[in-house]
């Protein structure tokens, strides 16, 4: 059974952590204070423990990682969660974005299509802590349609496309943070839904995210 364990060492890697963030232009403190609070060693096999804070993605099994910090923040930034959001996210993967956006107060709806990554969640550490995630399992472009509408919507992988579906699940007004297929990387685009259904585009950064999938693995 694994120790978790939350040493001085590892808050102080938090902090320098934040502090890189910040130079990178991170400048929403709730995400910060989120990214400062959640510690990030506790997503990843112990044998991660010394460099579960550096500014890069790690395997998690399943041909998955578990995001690079900054992707986590800059998607976390873009999303302007506010307290008891509906948030739906695609592709819980390690688990560590869900629980960065709980701890800004968000009441996240995750869903993940690997059985095994899903099935793993069972031991989730902070399950007690944040009672405001919900897990599912199933296929992303499908959403969780008898939970919507959702309030904002985020994207952990690669999409071919922006999801129709998705698109539904979005209250007017609502928000989706989706990377988008470039050839090798992934532009982030932030969609705002309008009252006829339809919906504005901002194109952002560019990123490289594993793809995303369509059904359920396992």
């Amino acid at each position: 059974m694994r120790k978790y364990e939350d040493t001085y060492q590892h808050k102080g890697m938090r902090k320098q952590l934040v502090s890189l963030l910040k130079t990178k232009g991170i400048t929403d403190d709730k995400v910060l204070d989120a990214i400062n609070s959640v510690p990030r060693h506790y997503f990843l096999d112990s044998a991660f423990d010394k460099i579960a804070y550096e500014d890069r993605a790690f395997p998690i099994g399943e041909g998955q990682t578990i995001s690079q910090p900054y992707t986590v923040a800059y998607q976390s930034q873009l999303i302007q969660v506010k307290k008891n959001e509906k948030v739906l996210e695609i592709g819980t993967g390690s688990i560590y974005q869900a629980t960065v956006l709980a701890e800004m107060g968000a009441r996240v709806f995750t869903i993940e299509r690997q059985k095994k990554l899903f099935e793993a969640q069972r031991n989730y550490y902070f399950k007690p802590k944040y009672p405001n995630i919900k897990f599912f399992y199933g296929d992303g472009f499908e959403g969780i349609p008898s939970f919507a509408p959702f309030d904002k919507i985020i994207i952990t992988a690669a999409a071919p496309f922006i999801p129709p579906k998705l698109v539904e699940q979005l209250k007017t007004g609502g928000m989706m943070i989706i990377p988008v297929d470039e050839g090798s990387s992934q532009r982030m685009i932030r969609i705002t839904k309008k009252e006829d259904g339809s919906y504005s585009e901002e194109l952002f950064d560019l990123f490289s995210f594993v793809p995303m999938l369509t059904g359920k693995n396992g």
